[in-house]
């Protein structure tokens, strides 16, 4: 069983918790190996502090589970089948009636949670599974940062393909749709979120996406992409010149550029993700461009692109060696341009290291 159940068991005879249901899929895959997103359907992980634990599923996944290297139980359900009716027995067959639970408040619906109270009148729901993970996923090992890296390589070769895809008149879509069919070409077959390419003034919109608007020359773009390597991700951005961009174009990447290197300069054991968060932003506002930098510095990354802990203002969270997440200046001037550079980065001993390796400095394309 992956030490990472175990400790989670430990976790609960510690507080008294007779069990934990895991429902959030990017855990489920966590603590099995095994990875499927349910929709409609449900997909449980069971875990009692002293019971093998189970995973229950829909008929169509149980083989998967089983493929993917899942070694205990893996109930199944058909569509027309109440789940948590046979969920229960499972459960009652193992560890009798739980009383004292541990769930995933962040994910968990309101429909699922009662659900499995009519299943289990007496049940209290005392502890938020949500904190828990958070922090059993904060220090990666080795093995983890091993996949990290080469997630981040592919990445990388999606930036090689990104830039070379760049032609006058083609759209941002178009440029998405390159990049994802040589990556899929490459044995690559999900990326950790939907690709973004924007151009000029629509790259000034930091959660906006690819549009039908031709690309134009003397524009930056704004490329943000990642991959799915073996259940972790990659999570990068670049922003290059396509011909020659205005004065002030460049100037906003300038700035950006700085505060990403400064930042990285000084992320290492001891710092604050406030402190770091705010090298970056006194560059980025002693520039003139402060009110255009409207997120955090930077999210925590692993098996999902956000994860905990948020490099932000107000949190005073003391950076160790093992912790990973994103380092994402951004500048964005409505109707003018956006800039944003971004690695995700572990932290060693004395610095850190980046995931990523493409250039930074601004690379200009004819």
């Amino acid at each position: 069983m992956k030490k990472q159940l175990i400790a989670l068991q430990e976790y609960l005879a510690q507080n008294g918790l007779d069990a934990a249901y895991i429902s959030n899929p990017t855990d489920i895959n966590y603590f099995t190996g095994f990875y499927s997103d349910p929709v409609e359907r449900i997909l449980a992980l069971l875990v009692f502090p002293d019971k093998d634990p189970f995973m229950f599923a829909p008929q169509l996944e149980v083989e998967a589970a089983k493929d993917a290297g899942w070694d205990k139980d893996v109930f199944g359900y058909l569509d027309h089948e109440d789940p948590f009716a046979l969920m229960a027995g499972h459960i009652k067959d193992i560890a009798g009636s739980p009383v004292n639970w541990g769930i995933e408040k962040d994910d968990m619906s309101v429909q699922k949670l009662e659900a499995l109270s009519q299943q289990f009148p007496d049940a209290k729901f005392p502890n938020n599974l949500s904190r828990y993970m958070e922090n059993a996923k904060l220090i990666k090992t080795p093995e983890e940062i091993a996949e990290l890296k080469a997630a981040g390589d592919e990445a990388d070769y999606a930036f090689s393909v990104a830039f070379k895809a760049i032609k006058e008149g083609r759209t941002e879509q178009e440029v998405v749709a390159e990049i994802e069919y040589a990556m899929m070409k490459k044995g690559v077959m999900h990326m950790s979120f939907d690709t973004i390419v924007q151009a000029g003034a629509n790259a000034a919109n930091p959660h906006g996406g690819p549009e039908k608007t031709p690309i134009k020359k003397d524009e930056l773009i704004l490329f943000d992409l990642g991959t799915v390597h073996n259940g972790y991700i990659s999570d990068s951005s670049r922003t290059v010149a396509f011909g020659q961009p205005d004065d002030k174009a460049l100037d906003i990447y300038k700035v950006d550029l700085e505060a990403q290197y400064a930042a990285m300069d000084a992320a290492k054991p001891g710092i604050t993700a406030a402190e770091l968060d705010k090298v970056a932003r006194d560059i980025i506002t002693k520039a003139g461009y402060g009110e255009y930098f409207i997120h955090r510095l930077g999210h925590g990354m692993g098996t999902s692109e956000h994860e905990f802990p948020s490099i932000m203002e107000g949190n005073d969270m003391e950076l160790k060696p093992g912790m990973c997440f994103s380092i994402e200046p951004g500048i964005y001037i409505p109707n003018v341009a956006g800039v944003r550079i971004e690695d995700c980065v572990y932290i060693t001993e004395d610095g850190c290291e980046p995931f990523t390796h493409t250039s930074k400095e601004l690379k200009y394309i004819d």
